[in-house]
């Protein structure tokens, strides 16, 4: 269930960005545990794909286990990325084989929810509990098929404007054909009138 990855150091290094489909209001909870490492400095972003690159959080220099929780704002995945910068006062060539390990896990909806905590708080029994994370989840799955739904209706609406218009292009089409047919049929005739080639 997570994701364990060796990121490697640099001055400007690329990031590495890990990213997950969240819908509108998700709860986003993210592990990273950073392994040691001389000399270098972590970074980690969270941020979405929305057309706005929303960014959520950023902090520098994470060390061991870092817990991290946000919220997406919008429709689509959320990213995780890291970046591991390399002190100006190591040699380029002694950094080649400097890398710090990243072990992440990412939990998103309801598979983010501590029930364990909310069951301790409201004194619900074990079967209680388990009833409370079983309704988180179908909730999570009403919510996927109605998102589901929307875009179904939204292709649907995008298939019939796009076949109105091919349509509309294809009598334009043949209309303009007949049209350009007739006049070329009338040019010829007063052409071979002018020729006296016909009467």
């Amino acid at each position: 269930h997570a994701i364990k990855f060796a990121l490697p150091a640099a001055r400007l290094p690329i990031p590495k960005c890990i990213w997950n489909a969240a819908h509108i209001h998700a709860l986003v909870i993210v592990t990273a545990n950073v392994g040691p490492g001389t000399h270098q400095r972590v970074d980690i972003e969270i941020l979405d794909s929305t057309p706005h690159r929303n960014v959520y959080l950023s902090k520098r220099d994470i060390k061991g286990e870092t817990r991290l929780a946000v919220t997406a704002h919008g429709q689509g995945e959320v990213g995780v990325c890291f970046k591991n910068y390399l002190s100006p006062d190591i040699k380029l060539d002694m950094a080649r084989n400097m890398s710090r390990t990243v072990d992440l896990d990412i939990d998103i909806g309801a598979d983010a929810v501590d029930y364990n905590a909310i069951a301790n708080q409201e004194s619900l029994s074990g079967l209680e509990t388990e009833m409370r994370k079983l309704e988180g989840v179908v909730k999570e799955i009403v919510d996927e098929l109605e998102y589901l739904k929307k875009r179904e209706e939204r292709f649907a609406d995008t298939n019939l404007v796009t076949n109105r218009r091919v349509q509309n292009f294809a009598w334009f089409t043949i209309l303009a054909l007949a049209a350009l047919g007739v006049w070329q049929i009338l040019h010829l005739r007063s052409f071979f009138k002018r020729k006296y080639l016909i009467d």
